[in-house]
């Protein structure tokens, strides 16, 4: 297996990319090849390590590329006219069969972009959408879409329960159907916008036909009760709602963490409780959940998120590996496929 990974997109990257690469080389037991400038990646290597990149592991690669696909960049252009950029060329390598998955922190829309150009859309599907997992009472719950569509239309919601939960249930080996709920500002049929109240409709009137398990609508205080295992909505929302999420986890860990540190007697109190407080901590951090697998196209395309760390980019390049183990992609195809007959 070979994980291709963009080692120039990102907040962070080059650093966090190949940091992340280079802790994640030695638990895993797939290739890695970043994709990106040959001699700053040689270079960074180096000085990581104090090794050129062959002593490190042979299973880390480099395959050169020239440009960089900036966040700025309007997508189109960008992938029709950057055709030597690290994005461009990891998709490439993807579609030629050179790499089993593609992970990129880069811009997110150049990355949808170039999923459906050069990849291209499993028969089917109209609009591939982005499915992160988030952490739930005592399980995990995977948001779809979470940032790649901010104009949808019910269609494409409806896809979008019957993609997460034929991924979800395959993926996650679940024995039983999983819920799928539609994000709005109340429970009742009646509320919504037009987009979510015609989408409610459809979803309800196909819901037996497609094998979606659908329980209705979801206010975002009841998603992490652990009854739901999928919430769907367009990406504007979702990715509202999902950074909003990222950005409490942060608040509670920080306030939680120096109210622990006031005073001595806070301190001394807390200890006995350190290990529960590390594994709360470890459930409400975005980063141990790694990146969102674009659901849709015919090969595995994850996006990392944009400010990844190189903990991040170690957890999503873990994550990447099980993405092409479980067949994920292989198994969405075969459904629709059997679906379309």
């Amino acid at each position: 297996m070979n994980i291709l990974l963009d080692a120039m997109g990102g907040d962070n990257a080059p650093d966090a990319n190949i940091k992340g690469a280079l802790k994640a080389v030695n638990q895993i037991k797939a290739t890695i090849t970043l994709v990106g400038k040959e001699e700053v990646i040689r270079n960074k290597v180096k000085e990581f390590t104090g090794k050129e990149i062959e002593e490190v592991s042979d299973r880390l690669k480099i395959k050169n590329a020239t440009e960089t696909i900036e966040m700025v960049d309007i997508p189109t252009h960008a992938i029709k006219h950057k055709k030597d950029s690290s994005m461009v060329v990891g998709f490439n390598m993807l579609k030629e069969g050179k790499g089993d998955v593609f992970i990129s922190a880069g811009n997110s829309g150049a990355l949808l972009t170039g999923a459906t150009l050069l990849v291209g859309r499993i028969k089917g599907i109209d609009r591939p959408a982005l499915a992160g997992i988030l952490p739930s009472y005592k399980s995990r719950l995977l948001l779809m879409d979470c940032g790649s569509n901010t104009n949808c239309k019910p269609i494409n919601l409806l896809q979008f329960a019957q993609m997460s939960s034929i991924y979800l249930k395959n993926t996650f080996n679940m024995d039983r159907n999983p819920t799928v709920g539609l994000l709005n500002i109340g429970t009742e049929e009646t509320k919504g916008n037009e987009l979510i109240k015609e989408s409610y409709k459809l979803l309800k009137e196909k819901a037996e036909e497609l094998n979606i398990n659908f329980v209705g609508n979801v206010e975002g205080r009841d998603a992490f009760s652990g009854q739901l295992d999928i919430l769907i909505t367009d990406g504007f929302t979702g990715n509202i709602f999902l950074k909003t999420v990222e950005g409490f986890g942060k608040f509670i860990k920080k306030t939680l963490t120096e109210s622990l540190k006031k005073n001595i007697l806070s301190v001394i109190g807390s200890l006995p409780a350190l290990p529960s407080i590390k594994r709360f901590g470890k459930m409400v951090d975005y980063k141990e959940y790694g990146g969102a697998l674009f659901l849709g196209v015919n090969k595995p395309v994850v996006k990392a998120h944009g400010s990844s760390d190189e903990k991040l980019f170690e957890y999503t390049i873990k994550q990447a590996e099980k993405f092409v183990e479980n067949q994920a992609v292989e198994k969405l195809i075969k459904a629709f496929e059997q679906q379309e007959k």
